[in-house]
């Protein structure tokens, strides 16, 4: 075969690529428009009932089902009204407290236990992990009877102390199952070589392994944060004294038989979401690191 030949088939093999690749690209062009599209339309989905939340709180009260979309008129109205007529400063602390408090007790629980299952060995390790999973088979509801009477006998019904403790006992086991995947991230090599040097467990945990948690650390606590702020349930059939009750049964009493005042219940929920929201942009950063760092072992 000649110099020519070869030449003529190399020219014709990268015509045939190109050719190829030419055609290859008005289709990914195309593909990638129509996942942009998909992702607007739900990113849209998702955000339309949150859009409507505020400007429903803004507008008058006879157009909020036959008015247009965007209100005529804006009135700050409803905000004053759900603020007085809620006791809305004095709820909003109660969710505040108890909400840290779980938070706080949580991050405990779940970074020793995580810490334990990660690294420790001890008897069996694994039947009390599966036993822990368990419990998050089960729905909340059918819990509640049990737990009612359970903080009965503990004299801790009708207090904030009682709904903490249970709403810590109830959201450990799965915050503990994040921590644990995310220690099992970090190199082994650190806890071996903190051994070596005699430190001892707790030691190990607090100076070497702790400052490392940052990511997990954040994604357990705006996942706390958001549920236990959320919560109603519980909170509703543990307290009976309304004064100590959090801020979601108390914006869900606006909520009438025959009739709702919908500017100012939407007015209470656009305020009671402020703190999740900021928990969660202050966190951000970490919390999408510790999401991909906890999903993927090394």
């Amino acid at each position: 075969m000649t110099v020519g030949n070869l030449q003529a088939g190399w020219g014709a093999t990268s015509g045939g690529r190109g050719a190829r690749s030419a055609s290859r690209r008005p289709r990914a062009v195309a593909l990638r428009w129509v996942v942009a599209i998909l992702l607007l339309a739900i990113s849209a989905l998702t955000i339309f009932p949150l859009v409507w939340l505020v400007l429903t709180s803004i507008r008058p009260a006879n157009t909020v089902f036959g008015g247009s979309f965007f209100p005529s008129s804006v009135t700050l109205h409803a905000y004053a009204t759900a603020w007085s007529s809620t006791d809305f400063g004095t709820h909003f602390l109660n969710s505040l407290m108890v909400t840290v408090a779980t938070v706080i007790g949580v991050v405990i629980l779940a970074t020793l236990a995580g810490y334990a299952f990660a690294t420790l060995r001890f008897p069996f390790k694994n039947v009390i992990y599966v036993a822990l999973l368990v419990t998050l088979m089960m729905p909340s509801t059918s819990l509640i009877i049990p737990l009612y009477l359970q903080l009965k006998s503990f004299g801790l019904l009708n207090s904030r102390v009682g709904l903490v403790v249970l709403y810590v006992s109830s959201s450990a086991p799965f915050a503990m199952f994040l921590m644990r995947a995310f220690f099992e991230t970090l190199p082994h090599e650190l806890v071996q070589a903190a051994r070596i040097d005699t430190a001892g467990e707790f030691q190990i945990f607090l100076r070497v392994i702790l400052p490392l948690t940052r990511p997990g650390l954040a994604t357990v606590v705006i996942f706390q944060f958001l549920s236990t702020w959320n919560e109603f349930i519980y909170a509703n059939t543990v307290l009976q004294n309304t004064g100590r009750l959090p801020l979601q049964p108390v914006l869900f009493s606006l909520v009438g038989q025959y009739q709702t005042d919908w500017p100012t219940l939407c007015a209470g929920l656009t305020m009671s979401i402020v703190p999740v929201v900021a928990v969660y942009v202050w966190m951000q950063r970490h919390f999408v690191s510790g999401m991909t760092m906890g999903a993927v072992k090394n």
